[in-house]
């Protein structure tokens, strides 16, 4: 790898310098070549499987731990940082550079009385998920490698240790700014050199003066809506939408009890940690924007308020219209020419009644909308009206349909079409954790199978049509702990 240090050389008291502390009998447990290749890399091998369980020094490498703080369910924590997650520097690829971080690389200066340690299971299924999402065409970060150890860590038992290998845009978070504006003095000057680094790095067609501050907020603000219309579009659930965990770039980011909807509800809640819902499934929407209004408080010393608010402003129409552009491709519909916000509104109202249906007659959400890709439209009875137990009722919403999609001249076309943004594979809890009961048991074929499965959502692959099935009953609406 060759790395480049410009969060180190510039941001000197931005974070912490830490040496991780290396796995005993390290050994790749996951490798995604996808991600590979955006820094250059080719094959695993033993040098690199040192370097990267902390056992070696990688040239050209430098640790350290970043600071930061944010808003945890609702409250503000003066004092987050990386409490396992230990930043090598910027790796440069073909396309640019990736912030490589190994995560569960021992303790750093923020980790709380904590270990700094992550167990395999975690690892593992943040590895999946990152090139899920990545592979569903949702933002996010990457996952280089799962590395397995024999070291052991105690959680509510005894578990191995094991390191994540992220690679991501920016590790810069919402939380960067709110730290810098909360917890230092002279505010206003840590601010600007952090946002003038964030524009440099990631935005150079922005100048770093009062007019160039106002669009990169109201590009946050456009990216950040845009990312939760993945999440809402894609039924995934994130679980843990702190502020520290909220990229400045607008990609999916630190992933603890995450989940995608089996049985479609608007109230799924995934982690074990939220009893009262505050980041349930449907509840993400109006999550990103208190998040966001908690970055233009930190962003009040630097830009007016009036930008600020104007740019929050913005948030909801962002959000619908990336949401709805998202749900008419799964329908197969196209935008009206005349009188576009009357369309946009009946055609929402499909969108609604239909995961309305969905809940009430308790159908999965991926496998309903795939049937989209065997339906012929022109007729009035299909096989996706033989999932709905209240006939009368999804008869009336597919007339409706009907009506609004008009005459399709070639339907194989428009089934293939529908296969193409309708995933008939997604990452369910049940398939992580038997991968993840397999790698404890010695064996990591099960987590290859499904790593691989993953990179192909859309396509038909018949040898593994069990994994597109409804979970059993074990794996329903499993819910994770944030150690997960």
């Amino acid at each position: 790898m060759r790395f480049k240090q410009d969060f180190f050389t510039q941001l000197p008291g931005f974070y912490s310098q830490v040496q991780p502390l290396g796995l005993s009998n390290p050994h790749w447990l996951a490798w995604s070549q996808d991600a590979a290749q955006l820094i250059g890399l080719q094959q695993p091998d033993d040098s690199l499987l040192q370097g990267l369980a902390g056992n070696a020094k990688l040239e050209g490498a430098r640790y350290y731990a970043q600071v930061y703080s944010g808003h945890q369910f609702g409250g503000y924590s003066p004092r987050l940082g990386d409490g396992r997650s230990i930043i090598l520097g910027e790796a440069m690829g073909p396309d640019g550079a990736w912030d490589v971080a190994l995560k569960g690389a021992g303790p750093t200066p923020y980790s709380r009385q904590g270990d700094g340690r992550a167990v395999m299971r975690s690892a593992v299924r943040e590895f999946l998920v990152s090139e899920a999402l990545h592979h569903l065409q949702v933002p996010t970060t990457r996952a280089l490698a799962v590395i397995g150890s024999d070291l052991p860590v105690w959680r509510e038992t005894q578990e191995s240790a094991a390191i994540t290998v992220r690679l991501a845009r920016s590790h810069i978070r919402f939380g960067h700014f709110e730290y810098f504006c909360h917890s230092e003095r002279g505010a206003a000057a840590k601010l600007t050199q952090l946002l003038n680094f964030t524009l440099e790095q990631h935005y150079p067609h922005l100048s770093c003066d009062a007019a160039g501050y106002r669009a990169w907020f109201r590009q946050v603000v456009r990216d950040t809506a845009r990312l939760v219309a993945h999440w809402q579009a894609v039924g995934f659930a994130h679980g843990v939408m702190n502020t520290d965990n909220m990229s400045i770039l607008g990609d999916s980011f630190d992933f603890g009890p995450f989940a995608f909807l089996d049985t479609f509800k608007e109230d799924f809640i995934c982690n074990h940690s939220d009893p009262e819902g505050r980041y349930a499934f449907g509840q993400q929407p109006g999550i990103g924007l208190w998040n966001l209004q908690r970055l233009a408080q930190a962003l009040t010393p630097l830009i007016p308020s009036d930008d600020l608010i104007a740019a929050l402003n913005s948030y909801q129409g962002e959000l619908v219209q990336h949401y709805l552009q998202l749900m008419r491709a799964k329908l197969g519909l196209t935008p009206g020419a005349d009188n576009q916000t009357q369309q946009d509104e009946t055609d929402l109202q499909l969108v609604g009644e239909l995961t309305v249906l969905m809940e009430q007659n308790q159908l999965d959400y991926t496998n309903t909308w795939r049937r989209f890709g065997s339906l012929d439209p022109g007729c009035k009875h299909s096989p996706l009206r033989d999932d709905f137990i209240n006939l009368a009722a999804f008869d009336s919403w597919f007339g409706r349909y009907q009506a609004r999609l008009g005459q399709v001249a070639d339907v194989p076309r428009w089934q293939a079409e529908r296969n193409r943004v309708n995933p008939k594979y997604i990452l369910r809890n049940y398939l992580a954790q038997e991968a993840i009961v397999a790698v404890e048991a010695g064996d990591t074929g099960p987590l290859t199978v499904l790593h691989q499965l993953l990179r192909r959502p859309f396509d038909e692959q018949p040898e593994h049509e069990a994994f597109a099935k409804r979970p059993p009953e074990w794996g329903q609406g499993l819910i994770m702990s944030c150690s997960s």
